[in-house]
């Protein structure tokens, strides 16, 4: 029997100190996000984007009412060359009061790293597959299940913040299909680090509605009181379906990438993430608050594309707002 099939996972659960609950499914009417394209959304891309373009998407995620975001990697340069100025970008940002900047971490290394710089949280990951494990991290599946646990740990007594995401949760590009149980086995294993959530990324955008709603619910129910966030890919043009799929199933936390860049350099066909524009225009017209205003979330996305030398994969961006600001004013009239 593999590795990662052998995980037993304890049953306590308790709250972070944060105060993080997952909310109750009735009545919900806002959710949090992440912006998530400094880091994610740059990592897969061929061109090395200048430092000051970085701070400058960062704060322009900022003026459009992003409080969480996703800034910088600690990883190694030559693996991924894209984020070798973690450090430089963290140093030039704004000392924000209500943003939490996120640093990902890949192991202890890049956990003491983080702690050299005023990053707020760390984000740990782990990998379902032993094989994707192995490519993304050189670990097996356990072993980055083990690691991502102590890098939670160490961050608690830093007095940093730290959440986990478990990679290739719906599928894995060189073993195919990942049984639900063992995502939820992996989820509560990493729950008793007592981690600031659990996340589940669809890192190579496989996964369909059906299959978000039942291990959403599942990985909930597990996990309780600890928040799900969902971390979904476009690949095969599902991702905003997701998206909507997981906010029912009780995922209170949702990442984005502005212009729907993204992907994984170690993961095969892992292409973009979902749009955060367009992730604001679903939530927003389905009375569900996010915050951020979509306006500027377009103009930041517009401004990306610029930076890019290209066009990025968001819908909204193209299309534009609805109703326009002259057909709101008249509403009623």
């Amino acid at each position: 029997m593999r590795e990662h099939d052998e995980l037993t996972g304890s049953t306590t659960r308790s709250q972070d100190e944060t105060g993080a609950t997952t909310p109750p499914l009735s009545g919900r009417a806002a959710v949090d996000f992440v912006e998530v394209g400094p880091r994610d959304g740059l990592q897969n891309e061929s061109l090395i984007v200048a430092t000051a373009d970085k701070v400058a998407l960062i704060e322009k995620a900022v003026a459009a009412g992003i409080k969480r975001i996703e800034v910088a990697s600690f990883t190694r340069a030559d693996r991924v060359p894209q984020m070798a100025d973690a450090e430089a970008v963290i140093a030039a940002l704004p000392d924000y009061d209500d943003v939490i900047t996120v640093g990902l971490v890949m192991n202890k290394r890049g956990a003491l790293r983080a702690f050299e710089t005023k990053v707020r949280e760390l984000g740990a990951v782990c990998v379902a597959s032993d094989s994707f494990a192995m490519a993304n991290q050189g670990q097996t599946a356990l072993e980055s299940l083990r690691s991502a646990c102590d890098i939670v740990t160490l961050a608690r007594q830093q007095g940093r913040r730290a959440q986990i995401t478990i990679g290739a949760s719906f599928g894995c590009p060189f073993e195919g299909e990942i049984a639900p149980d063992h995502i939820v086995e992996m989820a509560r294993r990493a729950a008793d680090a007592q981690p600031l959530e659990i996340g589940l990324a669809d890192t190579i955008g496989v996964a369909v509605p059906a299959a978000v709603t039942d291990l959403v619910e599942r990985v909930r129910d597990a996990i309780a009181p600890l928040p799900v966030r969902v971390h979904f890919h476009n690949t095969r043009n599902t991702g905003i379906a997701n998206v909507w799929a997981a906010w029912q199933a009780g995922a209170s936390v949702i990442d984005g990438s502005l212009g729907g860049l993204g992907g994984c350099p170690f993961a095969p066909g892992a292409a973009g993430n979902v749009p955060t524009e367009d992730v604001i225009y679903l939530l927003e017209r389905s009375g569900v608050s996010t915050g951020i205003a979509l306006d500027r979330a377009i103009e930041a996305a517009t401004w990306l594309s610029g930076v890019m030398g290209k066009s990025l994969p968001g819908m909204v961006s193209r299309s534009g707002m609805f109703p326009k600001q002259d057909q709101s004013s008249n509403k009623g009239q």
